[in-house]
């Protein structure tokens, strides 16, 4: 087993919050101090949404990583885009409701992530 640092760790242990109408996003520098964690995941230059491409062997794995991803959107009631094609797929996060980031965005990427650990 791989040692994940206190961030990450601190990161997996959250849950993603259901958000209010008016909810504020994130600002640039604590988005940025995010992703400097998030191996893989950039956010374009308007930081409304963040996103990864992921890289498979073949159809079947992509196909069980998207399903994975699916489940895990569905456990934490926040559902990112996903677009997938024979052996990758990019997945994309925002919180709509705050029209930009969220800690939310940011918990599921973590997780995400540690899908393929």
């Amino acid at each position: 087993m791989t040692h994940i640092n206190p961030f990450l760790q601190d990161l997996l242990a959250q849950h993603c919050q259901e958000m209010q109408k008016g909810q504020k996003p994130m600002i640039i520098p604590a988005i940025e101090s995010h992703l400097s964690q998030l191996p893989g995941w950039d956010a374009p230059l308007n930081y409304a949404s963040i996103s990864k491409k992921f890289t498979f062997k073949n159809y079947p794995q992509t196909i069980a990583f998207v399903n994975a991803v699916t489940w895990l959107a569905n456990k934490e009631d926040h559902h990112p885009n996903i677009c997938f094609d024979y052996n990758h797929c990019t997945v994309s996060l925002t919180t709509h409701v705050a029209e930009g980031l969220t800690q939310n965005d940011m918990i599921m990427a973590a997780k995400i992530n540690q899908l393929l650990e």
